[in-house]
């Protein structure tokens, strides 16, 4: 979890009053970062292009940091920390594939400062990004990073084949270690440009269940609204004309399927909404500057804009955004207001595994079953479809009456899961065997 550390006394790299992450000081973890990438990519310049085999992806490259300096390493004004780069020659290659340039890759993570942002979600992740926009440094679980190291293989396989896609293109797997404390990163594409301004900011799952942002949350200068805000602020939907509708429902079918065959769910949707009339009345446009002043030229990263990943005709895309778009894909509401959405496919590294389904089993004793975000892939993914095309994202024809009551869920006290029938009220017997079980299940962990 990330902390603030007012006395110094939170761990190893801790100063005062400076936000921490597993007892380390923000500042040091991003000096760490920028150390280790700059030494593990420098020394895969020495190392010759080839075709990528599977144990390529089983591959753990490690090196020793001191705060003096080696014959290898810089010196530094850090405790000493291991530095792992895991897979080098698998995330190289598929640098490559996405236009990724050594020296670029550098001069992003390395040359320049990264921006610390706050935290969308409540996984207590820190996320940096690159001054120019282009990845996203993400810290992760140690099971998040061994369920990314096992999907490599098959995920590579389909984003090489189909390079056009909503799910998150990760660049590499790293991990650092010092005074008995493990950090591991990923970097990623970045989905939301800050050259844009994003008028509202969706994080959606399809799920009804608790999906409102919290009064907290609601006090940000730029916060993280839930499904069921989206269905309050946007009854209507959001508006593409046919042809771009059908390639983004189409993406995101595709998707949905490979992410189901991997047994991953409770996945998300990132939505910014750039409102063009909203944004020429406060004298702004498109691409504006940053948060920094600064306007970035556009992302340089090939399928990284939200055009470039649901275009269907499979031909190389231009490496360089150039429109006034900055890469979003334009729509309006149902009042004609012209927007742009940005959006991809957020947090799949949860796969459905033992304590999931415990999670959903007694969460849909108690809720409604069909409503909570944790469910099985399969079921998952169908609701996760259904929400985006029918109250997301609607083609430019007008909607036939009494659609939206159409959707609408009615609770009762019976709920299904899987094949069982399980009545609350007046059968106290069935969730007292329920929470025996688990209860057995659990110390058996």
């Amino acid at each position: 979890m990330s902390t603030t550390t007012e006395n110094g006394m939170g761990g190893p790299w801790s100063t005062s009053r400076e936000k921490t992450y597993k007892k380390t000081t923000s500042s040091a973890l991003k000096g760490a970062i920028q150390l280790g990438i700059g030494y593990t990519v420098g020394n895969l310049t020495s190392k010759p292009d080839r075709d990528v085999l599977m144990q390529d992806f089983y591959v753990v490259e490690s090196v020793f940091l001191p705060s003096e300096g080696s014959n290898l390493t810089p010196a530094h004004h850090y405790p000493d920390f291991r530095f792992k780069t895991y897979a080098p020659l698998a995330f190289r290659y598929f640098r490559d594939l996405f236009g990724i340039k050594p020296d670029d890759y550098l001069y992003s993570l390395v040359n320049e400062p990264l921006i610390e942002l706050t935290n969308p979600g409540a996984s207590g992740s820190l996320f940096y990004l690159t001054s120019d926009d282009e990845f996203i440094i993400k810290t992760v679980q140690h099971k998040e990073a061994k369920f990314l190291q096992r999907l490599l293989p098959g995920y590579y396989m389909n984003l090489n084949q189909n390079p056009r896609t909503l799910l998150p293109k990760f660049y590499g797997l790293y991990c650092i270690q010092s005074g008995g404390i493990n950090i591991r990163l990923v970097v990623m594409n970045n989905v939301l440009p800050r050259s844009v301004k994003m008028h509202y900011k969706y994080d959606l799952k399809g799920s009804t269940y608790k999906r409102r942002a919290s009064r907290k949350e609601r006090e940000k200068s730029c916060p993280t609204y839930k499904d069921l805000d989206f269905q309050d602020m946007h009854e209507e939907g959001l508006y593409f004309d046919t042809e771009t509708y059908n390639n983004l429902m189409k993406t995101l079918q595709r998707d949905c399927r490979v992410l189901e065959s991997f047994k991953i769910m409770d996945y998300s949707l990132l939505l910014g909404v750039h409102v063009l009339d909203q944004s020429q009345r406060d004298g702004g446009e498109p691409g504006q500057a940053g948060g920094d002043g600064r306007r970035p030229v556009g992302q340089r990263v090939l399928y990284s804009t939200a055009m470039e990943s649901i275009q269907g005709d499979g031909k190389a895309a231009e490496a360089l955004t150039t429109d006034d778009t900055m890469g979003g894909i334009p729509a309006k509401t149902h009042k004609e207001e012209k927007l742009l959405i940005f959006l991809g496919i957020i947090d799949i590294l949860q796969s459905y595994r033992f304590i999931k389904k415990l999670e959903h089993s007694w969460k849909a004793l108690v809720y409604d079953g069909d409503s909570v975000s944790v469910h099985r892939p399969g079921f998952y993914a169908s609701r996760f479809l259904k929400f985006m095309s029918t109250r997301v994202f609607r083609k430019n024809q007008r909607k036939c009456a009494g659609s939206a009551s159409s959707h609408t869920h009615t609770h009762t006290h019976t709920h299904t899961s899987g094949n069982s029938l399980v009545t609350i009220s007046g059968n106290i017997v069935s969730l007292y065997d329920f929470l025996i079980i688990q209860s057995i299940l659990f110390s058996l962990l």
